[in-house]
C-alpha cells in the first residue's frame, strides 16, 4: 500500500496481569513516552498513571456483554491516529497475543501500512497462578498444562473439546470463565474429569485485591458464587492446584482450602 503521508507508529504493549510491578522495561519506557494512550478495562488505574499528564487517553474498555467500542472501531481509530503522526501505545491486559486480540489489531495495521511494534506482556495464566501459589506443572503431579477462554462468542454455545481438555495430567487455566462456571465445570465432568479434583478461582490476581477460593471442581461454582468473585477472575483445575495450600507466598484473602488434601503427602508437602 502506498502511504500519503507522514506515518506514526503503532505499540501493541502487553500491560501484564494487574501489578505494575510485573510491566516490562519496554512497556514502560514506551508508556513514559506516547503521545496516546488507548486502554482497555483491564488494564490497573496506577499503571496509566506511569505516562505523562499531558499525554491523550483513550478508554475502548470491555466488559461481558458490553463493549465501550467495537473492535473494528478500535482497530479503525489505531490507523487514523497512527496517520496523525503520532506514537500510539495500545495497552491491552496480560499479552496482546493471548487473548488480548492484538493480533486482529496487527492484521489491521499491517493492512493499512501502518508501522506496529508487539510488545508481549506477563500473561495472567502465569502470574495469578504463581501469586496464588499454584504451580501450572510440577514433577509427577502435572505434566503440562492448557490454557483456553470461557468467553461465549455472540451469546453461542461454549464449544470446546471437552474431552481433551479433562486430562486430569495436566493444568486447565480458564480465562474470562467466570460467567460460564457452571456449564464448565459440568462438561469437564460429564467429559470425565473428577468431582474431586482440586480447583481454584483468583479474582484481580497480583494486586492487593487478590482474592481467592478453592475447592473441588464439583463445588467451585457454588463456592465462587457465595463469596461474589467478580471479573477479572482466572480460573485454575488440576492436581497442582492443592500444592497451593502449602506455598502460598502472596499476602491476600484465603476464603476457602483444603490443607488436608492427600495430594500434599504424595508431593512431600
Amino acid at each position: 500500500m502506498t502511504r500519503t503521508g507522514p506515518r506514526g507508529k503503532v505499540f501493541l504493549v502487553g500491560a501484564g496481569p494487574g501489578s505494575p510491578d510485573l510491566l516490562t522495561l519496554r512497556a514502560l519506557g514506551l508508556i513514559q513516552s506516547a503521545d496516546v494512550l488507548v486502554y482497555d478495562r483491564l488494564v490497573a488505574p496506577e499503571i496509566l498513571e506511569l505516562a505523562p499528564a499531558g499525554v491523550t487517553r483513550i478508554s475502548v474498555g470491555k466488559s461481558t456483554g458490553r463493549h465501550s467500542v467495537d473492535q473494528a472501531e478500535i482497530s479503525r481509530m489505531l490507523v487514523t491516529l497512527a496517520g496523525k503522526n503520532r506514537s500510539v501505545v495500545r495497552l491491552k491486559g496480560g499479552d496482546p497475543f493471548v487473548f488480548g486480540r492484538g493480533s486482529e489489531e496487527a492484521l489491521a495495521l499491517a493492512r493499512a501500512g501502518v508501522p506496529f511494534e508487539v510488545v508481549p506482556g506477563v500473561t495472567a495464566a502465569t502470574a495469578c497462578s504463581a501469586y496464588a501459589g499454584i504451580p501450572l506443572t510440577h514433577r509427577g503431579v502435572s505434566r503440562g498444562f492448557r490454557v483456553v477462554t470461557g468467553h461465549l462468542l455472540e451469546n453461542g454455545e461454549l464449544d470446546l473439546h471437552w474431552q481433551a481438555l479433562a486430562d486430569p495430567e495436566c493444568t486447565l487455566v480458564v480465562y474470562m470463565g467466570l460467567a460460564t462456571l457452571p456449564a464448565i465445570a459440568a462438561r469437564l465432568v460429564a467429559a470425565g474429569m473428577p468431582e474431586s479434583l482440586p480447583a481454584a478461582a483468583v479474582e484481580n490476581g497480583t494486586t492487593r485485591r487478590q482474592r481467592v477460593v478453592r475447592g473441588p471442581l464439583g463445588e467451585l461454582p457454588a463456592l465462587v458464587a457465595a463469596r461474589g468473585l467478580e471479573s477479572p477472575t482466572l480460573v485454575i483445575i488440576g492436581h497442582s492446584v492443592a500444592i497451593g495450600d502449602a506455598i502460598q507466598w502472596f499476602p491476600q484473602e484465603e476464603l476457602e482450602h483444603d490443607p488436608s488434601h492427600p495430594l500434599l503427602a504424595r508431593v512431600g508437602l
